[in-house]
Parts: C-alpha cells; sequence; structure tokens
C-alpha cells in the first residue's frame, strides 16, 4: 500500500502540496533509475531530476496512448518475474495497451477503493455487490474485490447481466451497495416491476457508478440518473477512473464532483495548449501516478475531458474535484456549428424511456462533415413503425451544459 498520512484528504492545501511535492521528487527518482523510457526521455530533454521540484511539471512532455503502445516495454519497471497481474485498457479509443501489475499494485488499488468507498459513506458493516467482471483482464472488479477486502466489507461477485440472478442475489444476501453500470440499472427496475420485487424496500441503499457519468457538467443528475432515483429512492455515487492511473475520483455524499486521491494520483486539467486551466473550466485530464511499481506514468495524457473544482468540499475535505467526463478528446463531433461529445447525445436519448437499445454511428459525409446516425433496436422499430435508422437526428434539446462551445 503506498504511504499515507492520516487523513490526508482534510490537510490545508498547503500541506497538501508540499505532501506531493515530496511524492513527486521520489516519482521521478524511481522513473530515472527503473523505466527506460523515460530515462532516454530525461536524458535527450537534459532534465535532471534531482534539481526539479513539482511546480516545474510543466517542464515534462505529456505521455501519451501511442507512447503506451508503441513503448509498452520500455515502460516496465521490474522484471516480468514480478509481475502478478496482467490487465488491459478498455480500448474505447484505439487498441487496448497492457499494463503489468506487482503484488504491490494490487494492494495499492484496493488501498484506492478501499477510500474511495470510505468516501461514500460505506463502513465494514456494509455488504457490495459487483455487477461488473473481474475477468476478461478487466482491472475495475479487480480493484472493487480488493477494495472491499481492504475495508473488512462483505462482498456478492455476481459479475454483468443477468437480473434475475442480481435479484435472487440481493434477497438472499442483503447487499447494502451495488456497483455497477449505470445503465444496467433501469433493466434490473424493469425486471423488478414486472416480477412484482418491492425493489424500494430492498436492502440496497447505494450505487456506486462506474463507466458511465451519472451527472452533467453542473454536477445535476444526468437523464439517466433522473430516470434511475424517479424509480428507486437510493444514494448514487458517481466515479471517474481508468486503467492507466489505476486510481478513482469518487465522489461523497454531497455529490460535488470526484475526490482526487492526492496519494495516489497528481492531477492536471489542461487546455488544447497544455496550460493549467483554472478553477470550474473544463480541459483534458493528465497525471503523474504516484506508488505505482510496475508501470508509473508521468504527465499521462487520458484523453478525457472534465471540470477541475479546487474550493473546500461541504464535506471538510481540500483535496481537488473531477465533474464527469463530458467526452473524449477523440470522439468530438462538430454537428450544424455546434461542437457536441457523444456523452451529450446519449443524454438526450436516455429520456426516451422508450428506448431499450441504441447504437450511435458517425460517419463523414461528402463535405466532410460529422454524419451522425442512430440505429435504434429492430423491437422498437416494429413497435413505433420507423426506419431501420433515424439520420441527423434533431438535438434541439441538448442544453449548453452538454454542449461544449469552447474546445
Amino acid at each position: 500500500m503506498p504511504e499515507l498520512t492520516e487523513n490526508i484528504d482534510y490537510l490545508s492545501k498547503q500541506e497538501i502540496e508540499d505532501f506531493q511535492a515530496k511524492k513527486f521528487k521520489e516519482l521521478l527518482q524511481y522513473l530515472n533509475t527503473n523505466s527506460k523510457y523515460y530515462q532516454n526521455q530525461f536524458k535527450e530533454l537534459n532534465i535532471d531530476v534531482n534539481k526539479t521540484s513539482l511546480k516545474e511539471i510543466s517542464k515534462f512532455p505529456f505521455t501519451q496512448k501511442e507512447d503506451l503502445a508503441n513503448h509498452n516495454q520500455d515502460l516496465l519497471c521490474v522484471a516480468k518475474n514480478k509481475v502478478a497481474d496482467f490487465v488491459t485498457t478498455s480500448g474505447t479509443i484505439s487498441d487496448p495497451v497492457t499494463f503489468f501489475l506487482t503484488h504491490k499494485d494490487i494492494q495499492r488499488l484496493g488501498y484506492n477503493e478501499a477510500k474511495s468507498l470510505t468516501c461514500a459513506g460505506a463502513t465494514s458493516n456494509d455488504i457490495f455487490q459487483l455487477m461488473t467482471t473481474i475477468d476478461k483482464r478487466f482491472m475495475a472488479g479487480l480493484a472493487y474485490l480488493n477494495g472491499v477486502s481492504q475495508l473488512k466489507a462483505g462482498m456478492v461477485r455476481v459479475g454483468p447481466g443477468s437480473p434475475h440472478l442480481q435479484w435472487d442475489s440481493i434477497q438472499r444476501f442483503k447487499p447494502t451497495y451495488l456497483i455497477a453500470i449505470p445503465s444496467f440499472i433501469p433493466k434490473l427496475i424493469e425486471f423488478a416491476v414486472k416480477n412484482h420485487i418491492d425493489f424500494n424496500n430492498s436492502s440496497v441503499k447505494g450505487i456506486v457508478c462506474i463507466g458511465e457519468p451519472i451527472r452533467n457538467k453542473a454536477l445535476e443528475l444526468s437523464e439517466l440518473g433522473k430516470r434511475i432515483k424517479s424509480q428507486w429512492n437510493v444514494k448514487l455515487y458517481s466515479t471517474y477512473a481508468s486503467t492507466e492511473m489505476g486510481a478513482a475520483f469518487t465522489e461523497c455524499e454531497h455529490a460535488n464532483g470526484g475526490h482526487l486521491r492526492p496519494e495516489l494520483l497528481i492531477l492536471e486539467v489542461v487546455d488544447e495548449n497544455g496550460i493549467e486551466v483554472a478553477d470550474n473550466e473544463e480541459g483534458e485530464v493528465v497525471v503523474s501516478t504516484l506508488g505505482v511499481e510496475g508501470m508509473p506514468l508521468l504527465r499521462y495524457k487520458t484523453g478525457d475531458v472534465c471540470v477541475k473544482y479546487q474550493t473546500q468540499c461541504a464535506c471538510g475535505r481540500n483535496t481537488t474535484r473531477l465533474g464527469p467526463v463530458l467526452g473524449r478528446k477523440k470522439q468530438m463531433l462538430k454537428y450544424k456549428g455546434t461542437t457536441v461529445f457523444p456523452p451529450a447525445i446519449f443524454d438526450v436519448l436516455d429520456m426516451m424511456e422508450m428506448l431499450d437499445l441504441y447504437q450511435l454511428e458517425i460517419l463523414n459525409d461528402e463535405y466532410g462533415n460529422d454524419d451522425i446516425i442512430i440505429n435504434l433496436s429492430e423491437d422498437l422499430l416494429l413497435r413505433v413503425g420507423v426506419g431501420k435508422d433515424i439520420r441527423r437526428p434533431n438535438f434541439d434539446s441538448l442544453s449548453t451544459s452538454a454542449t461544449n462551445e469552447s474546445q
């Protein structure tokens, strides 16, 4: 587990910065000793890591997704026989990239989730139901399993899908929290309604939502979040994480954005020119990982666009917070002169309860403009009597919080 300053979240901003400055120096020295990729980079740039402080972090170039793919083995900082687990990234915007975890890194993952779940109000008295996979080289399931273990709480490992098995497990084991992809929850509710399950009187009091945003830029519930809350009286906790960072930003009960774990990550949020944005402004998330043994990263550009918040949270924590992912840089669309990210379109579609399955397809027309096609499920098409897809949809209902004119 990483070296811990007890209750670091509640220290002053200066104390947190001082702590991170020390850990940044340790990261640079570790990379300079063990990472062939960063050794070459430091040498080319003539950087003396012993004379570089956290305030000079912008001296270092960004690490890109392409660097992870092209220099995968050179980024590994330990011998192969020290690798305990092999995982890959999700491959959302490129081919999956291999990540190597040592036993220490797996402990770090668990530590992160234990602290994150505590942030979401959980204790050792809670029981969690894991509704995501822990196989198929997927990191999140592994992280949550270890996190719940470190929290000394209970875990029901159900995995994804199968509403019948999910409800059987809820009724049998009485979990207090679900860990789930939020778009699956309406299907869970639908199954409960059809089978006369009194879900509002179940043991579940909270859902830790992973993989998809449930809030918008204003930190209000998205249409998906509203849809869930309008039917099920549970607390929803938004999270943001990635394989590359091996850590998560998780909301507290005040839902003011996901809290940074300052002992695990150094965070930057930058504009198009790589300059740090101001408080309450959106930019690309950049992370430097702390305490990683196998494959630590320096100034890694995630491609995710978020808003950062630096004021003290109502919970008393002084850690920087991130809003939901507004979109990915490589998925930014230009539609009728307006910059739109796919999640904004999903939010509009999620308003329509009749849509149980849809697919967004982006093409370039003969003029080089983005053309949007929404493919609907065959069952829905038969019910409403429309064609196989909907071209050039009307997105007049897109709110300003769901578009990004500044990019």
